[in-house]
């Protein structure tokens, strides 16, 4: 409707245009007409007039019935002389003419042209004037009246009126029909898209308009796509779903508001919710601080570490992460089992070293007697000295294992004091002051107030030992070892740096792992066990702190191990 309103609207403008502008050009092309054609029956007048004025107005009279138009004599003064409407006893009552604007335009040389309405007559004429005649008369003015112009330009505006009606209506149909094609398949279109949106199945229109034909086409498209998109996207998730409810692990999925969306059958089971129970939200599914904690970390988009919590006798690690959408994903798993499992490998392994101290400390005892019985340089002095370097290195070995053991399964706790680290660390470096200047290698350590940390003083000695001991083995001759000790918001970092070999960055990760090494030929011939940064991590994580290593290769080794103050420390 809209479109054939618009389209009825413009070309009514263009018949009203039309019929204006034929008004005006018309109607001044037929005056201009009248006007010439007057023009010329005056300079006619003004030649046929006769010398004697008395003859002026019957001549006037006379001429102006001939011709069939008003003709009027002006002299110089602007007394009409003769008029053809007027008898010669009224010319004396009509007033001076001198001003009319004819007369001055024709006064001055010109063609004088004017248009009004008749003082005398009342109608609108068309006046004319042009200088010329006998002696005596100025102007010889003629005039008519422009009713049969209007009537001639009345006719005309009626015809083009009937015309441009007749095109009016024939516009409005063409309109209406090309509106019908146009809009109604755009209307049908809309509705289409509608329906694709309310997920309902489209009606697509039919258009011969082939702009309209090719944004159905478009559209019908679309919505093949979106019907392929949409199936293959209910598939994945059912597929997802499957997955989820099959696997062994608790899934949990909230959204940004903490409710939970996702709750697997595992989950359910961990958590002791049976398959119909309702659960609450995620900020309120663990009564345990731990996970608690956990939870409103990942809600408010934080790394957070694992957290493990005993829930119905059975041990569950829970690890969390933020979803891009501002909601969370925890995944529980039980690791009952593999605790169990630690705690008798623990057990082992504590047991096995216990049986194996002794027989080694024998090995050890008759080892180093034969080899100082022994004369220097026999084979007998070889043998029974490689007998006591192994045996001392497995001495060493087990004494690591009973370490580690024995901080693993919780029977040592750290017994907090203040202590110096310049100093202990020192004390710690006596043991491979020799090492070190045979291979030249210079170490320093932090002295001074502030150089104090809350710990441990053996456990402190026992890593500073392992971190010596590591670094020793792997800077080359010239280099350094230097102890720092930095302050840190909630405790206080110690750092073991040398200018050694370097670390890989793919080893890096895994330095800390029980018998890893990064170069496992090197550290064998070396003498170490594999155990000393796995000793040093457990260590520093008793007392509630934590460790860490930054190195690149050629470059040197830092390890960061920060401790907590004493109102903090575990």
């Amino acid at each position: 409707m809209r479109l054939f309103l618009t389209t009825s609207l413009l070309v009514a403008m263009a018949v009203a245009g039309l019929a204006v502008a034929a008004d005006r050009l018309l109607r001044r092309y037929l005056e201009d007409e009248v006007a010439r054609g007057l023009e010329h029956e005056g300079r006619l007048v003004g030649a046929l007039l006769p010398g004697d004025s008395l003859r002026w107005p019957d001549f006037a009279r006379e001429l102006g019935s001939r011709i069939g138009h008003r003709v009027t004599l002006v002299d110089p003064r602007g007394v009409v002389r003769g008029d053809t409407e007027f008898d010669r006893a009224e010319l004396g009552q009509l007033e001076n003419h001198l001003m009319r604007p004819e007369v001055q335009q024709a006064l001055s040389g010109a063609v004088g042209r004017s248009e009004r309405l008749s003082a005398s007559t009342n109608e609108r004429r068309l006046y004319v004037a042009v200088g010329g005649g006998p002696p005596g008369l100025a102007v010889v003015r003629v005039s008519t009246t422009l009713a049969a112009v209007d009537e001639q330009v009345s006719a005309v505006e009626r015809a083009v009126a009937l015309s441009g009606l007749g095109a009016l209506l024939a516009a409005g149909v063409l309109a209406w029909l090309l509106a019908r094609g146009v809009a109604q398949p755009l209307v049908e279109l809309g509705d289409a898209a509608r329906a694709i949106a309310g997920g309902q199945s489209p009606v697509f229109p039919d258009s011969g308009v082939p702009e309209v034909a090719q944004h159905i086409v478009a559209l019908r498209a679309m919505h093949q796509q979106l019907d392929q998109r949409f199936t293959d996207l209910v598939r994945e998730r059912e597929e997802t779903t499957t997955l989820i409810e099959t696997m062994a692990d608790g899934v949990v999925a909230a959204d940004a508001r903490g409710a939970i969306v996702t709750l697997n059958r595992a989950a359910r089971r961990l958590l002791g919710y049976g398959p119909d129970d309702s659960f609450p939200a995620l900020a309120e599914l663990f009564h345990e601080k731990a996970a608690r904690d956990l939870v409103g970390a990942v809600l408010a988009g934080r790394e957070a570490e694992p957290r493990e919590l005993e829930r119905h006798g059975r041990t569950l690690l829970v690890t969390g992460r933020a979803l891009p959408n501002g909601g969370a994903l925890l995944v529980i798993r039980d690791v009952t089992e593999l605790r169990r499992l630690e705690a008798v490998r623990r057990d082992f392994v504590a047991n096995v070293s216990h049986e194996l101290k002794t027989p080694l400390t024998s090995i050890a005892g008759y080892a180093e007697t034969l080899a100082t019985e022994a004369s220097a340089g026999t084979q007998t002095e070889r043998f029974a000295r490689t007998i006591l370097t192994n045996a001392r290195r497995m001495q060493r070995l087990v004494d690591d294992l009973l370490d580690l053991s024995r901080i693993e399964s919780g029977r040592w706790q750290p017994t907090v004091a203040r202590v110096d680290v310049g100093g202990l660390a020192g004390e710690a470096w006596a043991a491979f002051a020799d090492r070190a200047r045979e291979r030249r290698v210079e170490f320093t350590a932090a002295a001074g107030n502030g150089r104090e940390v809350s710990a441990d003083p053996d456990a402190l000695r026992q890593v500073l030992t392992n971190l010596f001991d590591n670094a020793l083995r792997h800077t080359p001759p010239g280099g350094r070892i230097a102890v720092t000790v930095e302050p840190e918001p909630g405790g206080v970092t110690v750092a073991v740096a040398d200018t050694g070999s370097g670390i890989a960055p793919e080893h890096l990760p895994r330095i800390f792992e029980r018998f890893y090494r990064a170069d496992p030929g090197r550290s064998r011939d070396e003498g170490g066990t594999g155990l000393g940064l796995a000793i040093v991590k457990h260590l520093v994580e008793a007392h509630g702190g934590r460790v860490e290593a930054r190195s690149a290769l050629g470059r040197g080794t830092t390890v960061r191990i920060s401790f907590p103050t004493a109102d903090v420390a575990i």
